[in-house]
């Protein structure tokens, strides 16, 4: 009889241990949709606006500084959201509102049409951010949670290697052609995640915050990560076409090195910091930040080889650490936490966003200037992440 039971225990934990890589796929789905694509296909895309007459240089930033703007909206909308709708609903939404905005671009409606639906599209993003990392970490066995985070986390980078990879393709047929093929992409990754959507406890639409610890350090390390990545997230294909006098196609790759870098952040960031704390680790990935910032500084195309995966480990890849540190900050509570530390990262970032775009106008399009500023306040988030790595 105990042998029997043994096995049944077994064959339970293998199915709970699935069902938990399912989930965790499913939400890596959403991130791939809402943050890969949704928000950071945008990046290779910039150049080829500029290069099609759709916006000016100055135009195409203040494009990504509106996508910021949304993604704010939508990470403060999330939690309340699922709280009414749940949680596999409000992931619905977040991928519809994504191809929606996406199919919207395919018309050159001018620089105020463009700047409601990237808005739109970060909203998308903000969405399935805010809900796709701490539904996943409910919803999978405790000792699973660091491995699940890295891989929702990795997420980001697989829809920037996708977005690398079909940009340049779906250009050849044109902008409108580039545009709609995303929006059709986002739906085929919608089609094959939603039947795994993960499904935790019902959210609790307000009254929980008072009781979570405040994580002040961790919050504010992240959110200047953010804003110190708000130029390679926007002008890093660009600084490669139109700084460095790279083609479309090799913007679109240097792109792709962002995504492999975020992919391999996020994976490795959820393991070490499952096992070792993500306070200990978030300066590790803050000071690999900084390298990349300053590399896309040196002016010679061969350091973007670098800088681009080094900008995706540390930038995406803070994501994965920064979400194993609020499960350790507050347990159970830790998605109020992450509402936090992403609502700070998208203020961070949406204001970052619109300083950048009017410093690139003003300085005649010039790249070191943003890459500057972005440089500077990734040295503040080493300082802070360095401060709070023991509480």
């Amino acid at each position: 009889m105990e042998k029997w039971r043994r096995r049944f225990n077994h064959a339970r934990q293998a199915a709970d241990r699935m069902r938990g890589l399912r989930v965790a796929w499913a939400g890596a789905g959403a991130v791939a949709a809402g943050v890969g694509l949704a928000r950071f296909a945008y990046v290779p895309l910039f150049p080829a606006m500029v290069s099609a007459a759709w916006v000016d240089g100055g135009g195409a930033g203040l494009l990504g500084a509106g996508n910021f703007a949304g993604y704010l909206a939508g990470v403060l909308a999330g939690r309340g959201i699922a709280a009414r709708i749940g949680v596999p609903r409000a992931l619905d939404l977040g991928m519809a509102l994504a191809m929606v905005a996406f199919a919207a671009c395919a018309h050159d409606g001018g620089l105020i049409w463009f700047l409601m639906w990237r808005a739109l599209a970060g909203t998308a993003g903000g969405i399935l951010m805010a809900l796709a990392g701490p539904a996943v970490q409910a919803s999978v066995l405790p000792e699973a949670r660091g491995t699940a985070g890295g891989i929702v986390m990795a997420g980001a980078g697989s829809g920037i290697i996708a977005a690398g990879l079909l940009v340049p393709l779906l250009l050849q047929g044109g902008l409108p052609m580039a545009w709609l093929g995303l929006a059709g992409a986002v739906g085929l990754i919608w089609i094959a995640a939603r039947r795994a959507w993960p499904e935790p406890p019902a959210l609790p639409a307000d009254g929980t915050a008072a009781a979570v610890p405040r994580a002040g350090r961790l919050l504010l390390a992240y959110g200047l990560s953010g804003a110190g990545m708000v130029a390679p997230m926007v002008y890093l294909a660009d600084l490669a076409v139109r700084g460095r006098g790279l083609p479309i196609e090799a913007g679109a790759a240097v792109w792709m090195g962002f995504g492999l870098g975020a992919m391999a952040g996020t994976l490795l960031g959820g393991r070490v910091a499952g096992r070792f704390g993500g306070r200990r680790l978030l300066p590790a990935w803050m000071l690999v930040q900084v390298v990349a910032l300053a590399l896309a500084l040196v002016p010679h195309w061969s350091a973007l080889l670098l800088a681009a995966p080094l900008g995706g480990f540390a930038g995406v890849g803070a994501t994965a650490v920064t979400l194993a540190a609020a499960r350790e900050v507050a347990g159970p509570r830790a998605g109020v936490i992450w509402v936090r530390a992403t609502a700070g990262y998208a203020v961070a970032q949406a204001a970052l966003g619109f300083a950048l775009a009017a410093l690139f106008d003003a300085t005649g399009e010039s790249h070191a200037a943003v890459f500057s500023a972005g440089l500077g306040l990734s040295l503040a988030a080493l300082w802070v992440a360095w401060r709070g790595r023991a509480g």
